[in-house]
């Protein structure tokens, strides 16, 4: 990995406001945290033989209540209220990373997914370039893809929801 390349890696992160970003790839294992006072990133190195494989969040869409408990595997959603339906009985599909969202494998492919489309754990939904290397999201719930809440070819943040899945 060049030096340009993780130059242009933490800015990219200090101006998207993640306070944490690991990358790991055969050579070189990359951490960026950005304290949530000042804008100081901090850039740690080193050499790692194994390579993560990007995993898929899925957790259940709740209504956010008001307490002070310690995070817990429940997201927060705003509803959308002009289609009339109850958005808190799907499950959300999250990014596993920051990085650039493409719903095809390129241009002139079609989309792994649609909205209506059944998918079972391990199905390919989506695409997520991050530093040129293009990663396979796979789903691990098994439904029918109610909404894709991310527009093609658009930067996604770490923890952002992308589908909405209906596990009936």
């Amino acid at each position: 990995m060049k030096l340009t390349e993780i130059q242009d890696l933490i800015k990219f992160v200090s101006k998207s406001g993640v306070s944490e970003v690991e990358l790991e790839t055969k050579e070189v294992k990359i951490v960026i945290r950005t304290p949530k006072v000042t804008t100081q990133q901090q850039v740690v190195m080193q050499a790692a033989p194994v390579v993560a494989q990007p995993q898929i969040i899925a957790t259940p869409v709740t209504q956010a209540t008001q307490s002070n408990v310690l995070p817990s595997s429940e997201s927060k959603t705003p509803a959308n209220n002009n289609s009339g339906s109850d958005e808190s009985k799907y499950i959300t599909i999250k990014s596993p990373m920051i990085g650039t969202f493409y719903r095809s494998a390129g241009p002139d492919k079609p989309p792994f997914i649609n909205v209506g489309d059944e998918i079972t754990a391990g199905k390919t939904v989506c695409i997520i370039e991050a530093m040129k290397l293009f990663n396979e999201i796979e789903s691990d719930v098994k439904g029918k893809i109610v909404k894709v809440l991310v527009n093609d070819a658009t930067p996604v943040e770490y923890d952002q929801p992308l589908f909405l899945v209906d596990p009936s």
